[in-house]
């Protein structure tokens, strides 16, 4: 019998363009913004960050760690009933460029199965804890299948109040970057000192003030295409 032929290359996960790369802004994206959250603490913005987002007809992106998605399955649930993009933001949200490559997969397939276990899919989409990386880290993260995706402005709603910021700063911050393809940082989770929950409070009008700016919204599966 002849020898078999070799099995084909597996299809590229995402475009080759965007191979060791920590994407700041969607490239020729158009008058569109990407609203993105993390999720690594609690949970306590999401229910209004959620109704929100419906009530608005505008649909988000959630990067979520793994240790966050086994906490919160009914979170996650929530997200995917809102047909929302779910993305992968490690598993303990560790700094990436002190840790071994072996630990690096660790991390980003452990998160992976964690979040699928709850009944949403990350991939290709990872984003980086406190957005630390080097060309070795980002190489090792697209090596497993990942485009890794930065921001183009961080809200600080994180902060808090206790850390100087307001929803309206929030605001403000968002609408002082916005430019096709704007890539938005927010977070679910409460500031652990003051219990706000500054991007959820801030959310209704930034998307009223982007949409007064000309601007729709997408979700960052429109880097995919």
């Amino acid at each position: 019998m002849p020898p078999e032929a070799p099995a084909p290359e597996p299809a590229a996960p995402f475009p080759a363009a965007l191979a060791s790369r920590d994407i700041e802004v969607i490239p020729g994206a158009g008058p569109v913004v990407a609203l993105t959250f993390d999720a690594g603490a609690n949970a306590a913005g999401l229910p209004s960050i959620l109704q929100t987002l419906s009530g608005a007809g505008v649909r988000g992106t959630f990067f979520l760690t793994g240790s966050w998605a086994a906490a919160n399955p009914a979170g996650v649930a929530s997200i995917v009933d809102g047909g929302h993009r779910t993305g992968n933001h490690s598993m303990t949200h560790p700094g990436f460029t002190g840790l071994p490559d072996a630990a690096i997969r660790e991390q980003v397939l452990g998160a992976q199965q964690t979040i699928q276990a709850a009944g949403a899919d990350p991939r290709p989409l990872f984003r980086f804890p406190f957005g630390e990386r080097d060309a070795r880290t980002i190489a090792t993260v697209n090596a497993l299948g990942y485009v890794p995706v930065r921001w183009t402005v961080d809200t600080l709603g994180w902060k808090g109040t206790s850390g100087g910021v307001t929803a309206q700063i929030v605001a403000d911050r968002v609408l002082a970057g916005l430019q096709p393809g704007e890539i938005v940082l927010m977070h679910i989770g409460s500031n652990p000192d003051d219990g706000t929950t500054l991007d959820a409070d801030a959310l209704l009008q930034v998307i009223t003030r982007i949409r007064q700016a000309g601007y729709g919204f997408t979700t960052l599966d429109q880097l995919l295409r």
